[in-house]
């Protein structure tokens, strides 16, 4: 029965993935991006001129930056896009991928900042309003553009502390959990269809827009416990389950960080990108140790690893030197081959 759920999903995902992926593909988002600029430009600038009828000439704002505004949510949108991607390789890296976009949605709230500034810019200071007089405005651009920098450098150590065990017991467990985290990311990317639908929508007849990257970021917390659970299916060991629900906590922190108020925001989301750091760094040194604990376990109960049968005499010593291909404990440094398993 679950075979023919996850058969249908996974050749689903591959096939989308495939396309996705692609040199095509990449040139067209490309090209949709620069379109939504230039036409966003133009449609503000008849809007400045009083060219657009109706109730749309009303909704369409007259400030040419705007126009950034639109193409870089667009660009997100895309981002997003490869974070679902993302979700069914790597559970870690998709983290990480969380971390880019929120460093990228603080960037685009620096931009947006400059809605608030006449065209050309012209400002001056006011020592009367504002920290050191400076306007509000030009505070948030600072403390956001600075927090995404913070948030880009944090992350890059982030991904090269990143090792990838596998921790499956086999191949056939490890494609089950990679087909179950496919079928959820075919799941997650019909959310996103839906989201993107009823926030145009909700834009073009009531000339408002949904909270898109909030909704969505909620979303991804309930994908965090679900993929969490999932993975029980295949190991309970403590170190796996509880380095799943911390990636889950990290979301939660992003979370909190898109719905909290200005400066707090990006100073929330160094702590989390930090978080996530601290956690790479103990899971690296704790789960060996608990693996070779758990192993030791199992031999005092006479069962082997693979046969059932007691190990022999000095095996064990033999695992923690032996350092083979098969060793749970050994680094997958250029992360191939285990990419696609259940700890990552």
């Amino acid at each position: 029965m679950m075979n023919r759920i996850l058969d249908p999903a996974v050749r689903l995902y591959d096939w989308m993935d495939q396309r996705w992926e692609g040199a095509r593909t990449r040139r067209s988002v490309g090209n949709v991006l620069l379109l939504s600029f230039f036409v966003s430009l133009i449609v503000i600038e008849l809007s400045r001129q009083g060219l657009v009828p109706g109730v749309m000439g009303t909704r369409i704002p007259t400030n040419h930056f705007y126009a950034i505004d639109v193409a870089f949510t667009l660009f997100l949108v895309v981002e997003v896009v490869g974070l679902v991607f993302g979700l069914a390789t790597s559970v870690a890296d998709a983290l990480g991928k969380q971390f880019e976009i929120f460093s990228l949605i603080l960037l685009r709230q620096s931009f947006k900042e400059l809605v608030h500034f006449s065209e050309p810019i012209q400002w001056g200071l006011d020592s009367t309003t504002g920290f050191l007089g400076l306007p509000e405005a030009v505070l948030y651009v600072v403390v956001d553009a600075t927090g995404a920098l913070l948030i880009f450098a944090i992350i890059s150590v982030y991904y090269r502390m990143q090792q990838h065990r596998p921790i499956t017991d086999t191949e056939a467990e490890q494609a089950r959990f990679v087909a179950a985290k496919k079928l959820l990311s075919v799941t997650l990317l019909a959310i996103l269809g839906g989201l993107v639908v009823v926030t145009a929508v909700d834009f073009v007849i009531h000339g408002r827009a949904l909270a898109f990257f909030d909704t969505f970021y909620t979303i991804l917390i309930f994908s965090d416990v679900l993929i969490v659970l999932i993975s029980l299916r295949y190991s309970a060991t403590y170190h796996v389950v509880f380095r799943n629900s911390a990636f889950a906590a990290a979301t939660v922190m992003i979370r909190l960080a898109l719905a909290g108020p200005r400066v707090v925001d990006a100073a929330l989301g160094i702590i989390a990108a930090g978080f996530a750091v601290g956690l790479t760094a103990a899971y690296n040194r704790v789960a060996p140790a608990l693996e070779q604990s758990r192993k030791r376990n199992v031999a005092r109960k006479g069962l082997g690893e693979e046969t059932g049968a007691p190990p022999p005499p000095g095996e064990l010593e033999h695992e923690a030197t032996s350092g083979t291909k098969d060793d749970i404990t050994e680094p997958d440094l250029q992360g191939h081959g285990g990419e696609e398993s259940l700890d990552s």
